[in-house]
């Protein structure tokens, strides 16, 4: 008799520790999920910000050349990757709950589209450019954090 007692304690045990860990490993693959969609959504946002940036300083390059046909692929092409950027930010912010977070990404898309307002100024051109890729620095170090 005294077995079967022993076989009934080890069955009930197992069973109580697979109920017992099952909310726990549950919630652990939400986070990792969670976790996982972050990472993706700002990796995208910070390549497509990046992308953007590029676009702009090709439409200051064709505008400042006088190449009117290629200024105006560039523009098109410019206006193509901040509706990109947007959507990442848009992604971006279905995924995070952290304020600052979100700030910082809308000021690294602000100031990566203030590029244009350069017009032909080389010098005001790389002041911004200067400023959005600094806001974009912040972006990412503050994001790295975020997900760590």
């Amino acid at each position: 008799m005294e077995p079967i007692w022993t076989s009934v304690v080890a069955v009930a045990g197992t069973l109580l520790g697979a109920v017992a860990t099952y909310p726990f490993q549950r919630l652990a693959a939400k986070q990792q999920t969670l976790r996982d969609e972050r990472i993706a959504a700002y990796t995208a946002f910070a390549a497509a910000i990046e992308d953007f940036r590029w676009g702009q300083a090709e439409r200051f390059f064709h505008k400042r050349r006088n190449d009117e046909e290629a200024y105006k692929r560039a523009y098109h092409e410019g206006h193509r990757l901040r509706t990109t950027a947007r959507q990442a930010f848009y992604r971006l912010k279905l995924v995070t709950d952290d304020d600052s977070l979100v700030t910082l990404a809308r000021a690294a898309l602000d100031r990566t589209r203030d590029i244009h307002n350069a017009e032909q100024d080389a010098e005001a051109r790389d002041r911004l450019n200067g400023t959005a890729k600094e806001a974009i620095e912040a972006f990412v170090d503050y994001a790295s954090k975020h997900v760590q």
